[in-house]
């Protein structure tokens, strides 16, 4: 039985990676100081002797007792209302936090897994974007403490890696979307399809002709999983090559739901990115991984786990052990 220790576990990705390794028998460890996690992401897993939950903030020293075999670095804001809201924590869990990971791996001699982004690409001058493009990123804007935090935590890992001998991975994750995100999560998604089964108006920002690649949550952790567990150190793209642009994912989701809202459009944000789709050949020839999952099946899926969020759902008190770091 390994022991993995995940940041940002009470997440939308942690969450569903906490239950993943839960249910293939290994002890998870998860951390998190639910600025923008949720306990109840994690409640099927109260009084399960292979989890244990410590609420933490990790751009702070923190500590676990138990021996660790792998360190998953999730813990950050991730939409852009939520780094937006929380620049400089975001900031810090991307620096100080990322450091605090990286050396508890160091002295458990685990493996350390970054969940790095896209968004290190910033507002790409090629298409599709590959993990030797080095981007487009204004690191003064509106999206620059989230861009540039994950680009610093990237020269962090590798610097480990490079100095200290640290077996590290690097995932570059494009947009993903799947049960356990928020409602109120301020992304494209999670943002339409909750307007539409409220039949409010589906807020599509600029033309909608920028483009996005969408991959479902299964899809992304069977990406994480197999680089987890292989030989490489470099980065790599985890995301669903089938691009799209945001206005088609609007009426989309508007089909998909019955809904009888309409498209209301609004100004696009600033460095909002033209176009993104990941370059999936590295991930196919290193890891043999593809995505499965097409959107329809994707949203609809999503779409039922909103539907039960009707009327919003309530924090359930949770009996889940609580650790001190």
């Amino acid at each position: 039985m390994r022991s993995i220790l995940i940041t940002g576990g009470a997440g939308f990705i942690g969450s569903h990676l906490c239950k993943r390794f839960i249910s293939k028998g290994e002890q998870v460890i998860c951390v998190d100081n639910l600025l923008t996690g949720n306990m109840s992401n994690v409640a099927t897993l109260e009084g399960n002797a292979r989890f244990r939950f410590y609420q933490a903030d990790v751009s702070k020293h923190f500590e676990v007792k138990e021996p660790v075999n792998y360190v998953l670095h999730f813990a950050s804001p991730a939409s852009p209302a939520d780094y937006q809201k929380y620049p400089i924590q975001t900031l810090k869990v991307g620096s100080l936090g990322t450091h605090n990971a990286l050396g508890l791996a160091k002295v458990k001699g685990a493996t350390f897994l970054l969940a790095s982004t896209s968004e290190v690409y910033g507002d790409p001058l090629i298409h599709p974007q590959h993990e030797d493009y080095w981007g487009n990123v204004n690191p003064i804007g509106p999206r620059g403490v989230y861009d540039e935090a994950k680009r610093f935590g990237e020269a962090l890992t590798l610097a480990y890696h490079r100095s200290h001998g640290l077996d590290v991975k690097i995932a570059r994750i494009f947009n993903t979307y799947g049960p356990n995100m928020r409602q109120n999560d301020g992304r494209a998604i999670p943002n339409f399809i909750d307007q539409a089964l409220k039949n409010k108006p589906i807020t599509v920002f600029g033309n909608g002709s920028q483009t996005r690649s969408f991959g479902y949550i299964d899809d992304l952790l069977e990406g994480i999983e197999k680089l987890l567990f292989s030989s490489y150190n470099e980065p790599v793209n985890i995301g669903n090559p089938d691009e799209m642009t945001v206005l088609e994912l609007a009426k989309l989701i508007i089909e998909l739901t019955g809904s009888k809202s309409k498209i209301e459009f609004k100004e696009l944000p600033r460095d909002d990115p033209k176009v993104r789709q990941p370059d999936i050949k590295r991930a196919k020839e290193i890891l043999g991984w593809e995505p499965k999952v097409n959107i329809r099946n994707g949203l609809l899926k999503t779409i039922e786990y909103f539907k039960k969020m009707l009327p919003e759902r309530k924090e359930r008190k949770s009996n889940i052990h609580y650790g001190r770091s």
